[in-house]
């Protein structure tokens, strides 16, 4: 069997001024110059008469220069013609150098690749590729791979360099030969040398749609590569050591008993799983999902207090100060009656006050601490922290969740989200961590109704809002922007909440923005919940962690401007009382394609993980993993759901190589992810 062999240590790629090209392409080391892939091919393996080269494609010509001259009509220009036994051909360049005049000298041979097109004077070719030629020259004996490149960074030069580095570059193998077979994969030194000089008998279209064995190996070594550092990743903090906590189950005991519903059973299951991670010696880092409205809260709720029971202290951080604050007065609602201290930090609190919070929590006064990113600065301090809770995790990098659990001794970490992650992300990106999901919603939402209404029709909106508010319900109006944009030409929130003011005086009408300072926003956040004002007008900050009751309608403008995630989340403030609950999502017309796709999906599911998956495959995996993707590479060339049994084969392999065949795993890593150490500490 053949034995990996080490790839580092190698001279530099290039010149100092190359170099630095070639960095902007993520090229860093010789060994990725391999693995700089063509972006296209042109097939200059065949040559076709002129009377005969198809349109619409790139194709090759051969004739002679029977005439160049520069016009000026309708514009400056170089216009020249060749012909071969077959007919003439017009190659017209607008923007041109002295050399390609020269090149097109009359009587001179030439070969010029491009796509062929009808035109005024005839067929015609618009800035083609040329090269001079003589009468029997031999054609290319593969196609000639196109790159991604930068400003300066020639095609001639990337292929210079990348085939000297495939004939000097060792490409061991790193799959035992068995496991290779088993997979039907090609050896992966054939597979590179295939991709960059494909012979003629393949078509530019079968190099280019990633069905070639050659792209199939490539793709799985790559998410190969993720399995293995999630996996090395995920050992490396287990082994780690945490304060055991094993509480007694007294406080959750007396806090199930006080609650006015019961646990659903999927709540029940993800609160044991978190339970017995948190009795471990190692930290626990959990990813708990659920849907909107399926009751992450007070699961976080139950979990914090097995900590406290145990004598620790638990800090809860969200992204955005409105949702910090719902937490803070539902979780001291819940928790005050039990005796424990809740408290409150965030950057808006007077200094004075701050300071008083600041040494509750060092003193170990305040049990729990409620807050945003104030929670993680130098001057907060904690007596004994031994759970650190994020919600909407998605919403911070790496750098702040690490901040928050330095304030402890390696606390265990609870992360939630109420964007669904579709099941091939969290095996992928998100396989470093261990994962609960509340799959099941409490009894008593009610089902949401979705419309979706065009914005010229504007005012039969405003009557059903009338019709609800008279109905005794409470109606949002939410708008994706605060400011006039001339470019987005976007209704702002301030302005449409002037206009339903005048247009519906009989009812209370209220505004919160971004903008606004947070004792304001709390201020109409506290009489929209009483009941004073029947209308909130706002923006995306109610996105998240808002519950109210009592509304039972919303209104989203601009809808085709939101991404699925957030229209879902934005539908999830309604439906949560009696009262029959409706979703209208106003656009504006004439509708891209992109927009068509996405309010298609949300106005045909209400699913948050079926979403998220149609929403994956309209965006990719970018916006799902939002800030936990500074310290991640993004895929290059598998795609999660089109790769899905290469996914799979790579997940089960990755733990029998790290196990049966250490050293092939460290060559492959070696291969795909030297100089990204970053990537294993994320």
């Amino acid at each position: 069997m053949n034995s990996p062999a080490d790839i580092a240590g190698q001279p530099p790629l290039a010149a100092p001024a190359t170099a630095k090209k070639l960095e902007k392409l993520g090229i860093r080391r010789r060994f990725d110059l391999v693995l700089h892939l063509p972006l296209r091919y042109e097939d200059e393996t065949h040559l076709y008469p002129i009377a005969q080269a198809p349109y619409g494609q790139a194709v090759l010509v051969e004739g002679e220069v029977t005439n160049c001259e520069v016009q000026f009509r309708p514009r400056r220009q170089l216009v020249a013609q060749i012909e071969d036994k077959s007919g003439r051909l017009v190659l017209r360049f607008i923007h041109f150098y002295p050399n390609t005049q020269q090149a097109l000298a009359r009587g001179r041979r030439v070969r010029a690749l491009g796509e062929v097109r009808r035109g005024f004077f005839g067929d015609e070719m618009v800035h083609p590729k040329l090269r001079e030629v003589h009468e029997g020259d031999p054609l290319a004996d593969s196609l000639t791979p196109v790159y991604p490149t930068v400003n300066g960074l020639t095609q001639p030069v990337l292929r210079r360099l990348i085939h000297a580095e495939l004939k000097a570059q060792p490409m061991p193998e790193t799959l035992p030969d068995d496991i290779r077979r088993r997979l039907g994969l090609m050896p992966f030194a054939d597979a590179v040398q295939l991709l960059h000089r494909p012979g003629p008998e393949y078509s530019a279209t079968q190099l280019t749609d990633g069905n070639l064995p050659a792209w199939q190996r490539l793709k799985f070594d790559e998410l190969l590569a993720q399995q293995l550092s999630m996996r090395l990743a995920y050992r490396a903090r287990r082994q780690g050591s945490a304060p055991v906590i094993a509480g007694d189950g007294s406080l959750r005991a007396r806090l199930a008993a006080n609650l006015p519903f019961a646990l659903t059973g999927a709540q029940q299951k993800v609160l044991a799983e978190i339970v017995a991670d948190l009795a471990l010696p190692h930290p626990m880092n959990r990813l708990l999902q659920g849907d909107v409205g399926s009751g992450k809260t007070i699961v976080a709720a139950l979990a914090a207090l097995a900590a406290i029971e145990a004598g620790f202290q638990v800090a809860l951080m969200a992204p955005t100060e409105i949702l910090a604050e719902q937490h803070y007065v539902k979780l001291a609602a819940w928790l005050a009656p039990l005796g424990i201290e809740v408290a409150w930090l965030s950057g808006s609190l007077r200094k004075k006050a701050r300071g008083e919070m600041a040494v509750r929590i060092a003193s170990g006064t305040a049990r729990l601490a409620v807050g945003t990113h104030a929670l993680f600065q130098d001057d907060v301090a904690f007596s004994r922290l031994g759970l650190v809770i994020v919600d909407e995790q998605h919403r911070f990098g790496v750098g702040q969740r690490l901040a928050l659990q330095q304030k402890g001794a390696a606390p265990h970490q609870l992360m939630m989200s109420a964007t669904p992650i579709p099941r091939t992300l969290a095996m992928s990106f998100y396989a470093d961590l261990d994962v609960s999901v509340i799959d099941e919603l409490p009894p008593g939402r009610t089902p949401i109704v979705t419309k979706l209404i065009s914005a010229e029709r504007r005012d039969e909106v405003v009557r059903f809002v009338d019709k609800a508010c008279r109905e005794g319900n409470q109606v949002y109006w939410v708008c994706p922007l605060i400011e006039e944009s001339e470019t987005l030409q976007l209704q702002t929130a301030v302005d449409t909440h002037a206009v339903l003011v005048e247009d519906l005086p009989q009812w209370g009408v209220g505004l919160v923005h971004g903008r606004m300072k947070p004792a304001e926003k709390a201020e109409v956040m506290a009489r929209f919940i009483r009941n004073e004002l029947q209308l909130l007008v706002a923006t995306t900050v109610i996105e998240v962690g808002v519950d109210v009751p009592n509304a039972s309608l919303m209104v989203i403008e601009h809808a085709e401007r939101m991404g699925l995630a957030q229209l879902h989340q934005l539908r999830g403030r309604v439906g949560r009382g009696a009262a029959k609950s409706s979703c209208v999502l106003l656009f504006e017309t004439p509708l891209s394609e992109l927009a068509k796709a996405r309010l298609k999906v949300i106005y045909e599911n209400t699913d948050g993980f079926e979403i998220a998956r149609q929403d994956l495959n309209i965006r990719g995996p970018g916006e799902f993993l939002g800030a936990r993707q500074s310290g991640l590479p993004m895929l290059r060339f598998a795609d999660l759901e089109a790769d899905i049994e290469l996914l799979e084969a790579a997940r089960e392999l990755a733990p029998q190589l790290l196990q049966r065949w250490p050293q092939y795993a460290q060559a492959h890593l070696a291969r795909w992810l030297a100089g990204r150490e970053h990537f294993l500490k994320a």
